[in-house]
Formats: C-alpha cells, sequence, structure tokens
C-alpha cells in the first residue's frame, strides 16, 4: 500500500497527542492506590505534627529565651531571645550537675540491675515446666503498679530511722539482731539515688524477663541440636548460639530502661516525697523551675534530657533500619 506524506505526519500527530495519556492515567492509578493509606492515617500524622513535634520545636525555642527577669512592663514579663545562656547557665550549676551526677548513678544501676535480674528470671523459666504461668504473672505483677503506689510503699521500706524510730527494712533488721545492716537508704547525703534504684529495678525486672523469655522461645531448636552435634560445651552454645540470637532483645531492653531512667520523676517523687537534694535529677530541677514560673530554665533542662535520649536511641533506629533493609 502507498502512503503520502500527509499520511504519514497525520499518523506522527496521532501518536504525539495520544502519548500523554499514558502517564496520567499512570498518575491516577497511582494516586488510586496510596490516596486511601493516605487518608487513613493522616489525622494520626497532623496530631503527631502538632502535639509531638511542634510541642518539641516549642520546647527548644522557650530554651532560648528568657522570662524570668524580676522586672515587669504593665504586668507583663518581659521576654528577651538570650540563645543558649540558659545552658551555659544549667551547666555552671552545681546544683544542676549534682543532678546529672544523679541520674548517671541511677541509669547506671537500673539498667545493669534490670537486665541482670531479668535475664536470670528467663533463664530460670527458658525451659516450660508445670505452672510457669504462675511465675510470669507474679513476675510481672509489680510492673502492673503505678510508679506512685509503689513509691508509697517504698517511702516506708526505706525509712532512714533508727531504734525506736525504724520502720521497714531497718526495722525488720533489727528485730533480726542485724543492726550493722540498718542504713540512711534515701537519706544517704552521697549515695541515697541508689536505694531509689532498689524500686526501680524490682518494678521493671519483670517486664524484661518477659523481653528475654520470648527472646528464649524463639531461639530454634535446631540451632541448638547442631551446636550438640559439633560438639559444644553449654558456654559455648551460650556464647556462640543464645547469646547472638538474644542481642536484639538486649538492644531494645536497653533503650526502654535507659529512656525510662532518664525520665524518672514520679517514683522519685512519690519515695522522698519532697525534693531532697540528695536524690534529686534534671527531671525534678525541672518540675523546682516550672513552680517558680521559671519556664526557660524548665525547657532548657527539658532539651538537655531530650538530646540525651536522642542519643541513645537514634543509634538504635538506625540500626533497627539497617536490619529490616538487610532482610
Amino acid at each position: 500500500m502507498n502512503t503520502t506524506p500527509t499520511d504519514i505526519t497525520h499518523s506522527e500527530n496521532s501518536r504525539v497527542s495520544s502519548s500523554p495519556k499514558v502517564p496520567h492515567r499512570r498518575r491516577h492509578h497511582s494516586i488510586k492506590q496510596w490516596g486511601p493509606p493516605v487518608l487513613l492515617i493522616l489525622p494520626s500524622l497532623i496530631l503527631v505534627a502538632i502535639f509531638v513535634y511542634g510541642l518539641l520545636g516549642t520546647n527548644i525555642y522557650t530554651s532560648l529565651l528568657d522570662n524570668h527577669t524580676p522586672a515587669q512592663v504593665n504586668g507583663v514579663q518581659p521576654v528577651h531571645f538570650v540563645g543558649f545562656d540558659n545552658f551555659t547557665a544549667l551547666f555552671s550549676d552545681p546544683d544542676f550537675l549534682w543532678s546529672l551526677r544523679n541520674l548517671i548513678i541511677f541509669t547506671v544501676v537500673f539498667l545493669i540491675g534490670t537486665l541482670a535480674i531479668g535475664f536470670l528470671l528467663a533463664w530460670l523459666m527458658e525451659k516450660p515446666v508445670k505452672g510457669d504461668g504462675l511465675f510470669r504473672s507474679i513476675y510481672m505483677f509489680p510492673m502492673a503498679v503505678s510508679f506512685i503506689a509503689s513509691g508509697v510503699v517504698w517511702r516506708w521500706l526505706l525509712n532512714s530511722g533508727t531504734g525506736e524510730q525504724a520502720t521497714g527494712l531497718n526495722r525488720l533488721f533489727e528485730m533480726l539482731h542485724l543492726g550493722f545492716l540498718e542504713n540512711a537508704w534515701i537519706g544517704g547525703q552521697k549515695w541515697g539515688i541508689l536505694a531509689i534504684a532498689v524500686p526501680a529495678i524490682w518494678q521493671l525486672s519483670g517486664y524484661i524477663m518477659a523481653l528475654f523469655l520470648a527472646g528464649f522461645r524463639g531461639i530454634p531448636e535446631e540451632l541448638r541440636e547442631a551446636a550438640r552435634m559439633d560438639g559444644a560445651s553449654g558456654w559455648q552454645m551460650y556464647r556462640m548460639v543464645i547469646f547472638p540470637q538474644l542481642a536484639p532483645v538486649a538492644l531494645s531492653a536497653v533503650i526502654i530502661i535507659g529512656h525510662m531512667s532518664l525520665k524518672s520523676f514520679d517514683l522519685i517523687m512519690a519515695i522522698t516525697s519532697q525534693t531532697w537534694y540528695q536524690t534529686k535529677v534534671p527531671a525534678i530541677d525541672m518540675y523546682n523551675a516550672m513552680t517558680v514560673s521559671d519556664y526557660s530554665k524548665a525547657a532548657a533542662i527539658g532539651t538537655v534530657l531530650l538530646v540525651i535520649i536522642a542519643i541513645l536511641v537514634i543509634p538504635y533506629l538506625i540500626h533497627d533500619a539497617k536490619e529490616s533493609r538487610n532482610r
């Protein structure tokens, strides 16, 4: 069949005019594909953007202001942008440095004690035994108690009174003629914060036990059998097979306990019933600043805690993202 130049030109024009319709269809198909999921989570995204990241940004901005000056203009407190002056003042304040020291001690003791006891309980309950559900419930029960309620009980147990004024543990030691074990507990000037770590460990050990127990029972039996067939001893099996499998669980436990210890407030306040110097932490300093309307100082303390938590959490998130991509 013979074709004329006019036919060829008409054919080319038809292809050019019809080609843009394909991307349009694809865009329409893509919108139909991801549009409903986005609309479904949009309310949550808006709420998180406002009440999480928006308030975090507001807190950081407030920490760069000075709204606690004695002078007032027409009854209004003046606000000035002072940059990092609030942070410089914080780290020059011996009281705040003492709070950071207490926080580090509390976090280390709380973390080590909770991981050790939780792992030990999980190891003892690794093999299913008759009545293990009852033991799990007993060990998990403290987690169901609020920090305020348990703090009131532990305030009585850790009372620093001696002799006729002794209560709680000191009274028990006196009745058992173990007076040498009596202690000032939370009243101790240097190490009172260690006494606060005891109820925290008691309350969270059961939760860590549940994490490790799930990790233990999630290890395939084939790996253990293969290690036994290769002649691995009990310690070698734990070191080469079990511990590597429990590493993600341990990392999650460290992150959870670490960020909980950094935010500790209610348990300490419930036990001490006042802002004692020897047991105070940055969260209590933030509360004290807010009670005198020094919101810039309180925001600066909150920002410091936010940075510390981010230092702990962000590496975990990066590691978890890499592990997800490798799978």
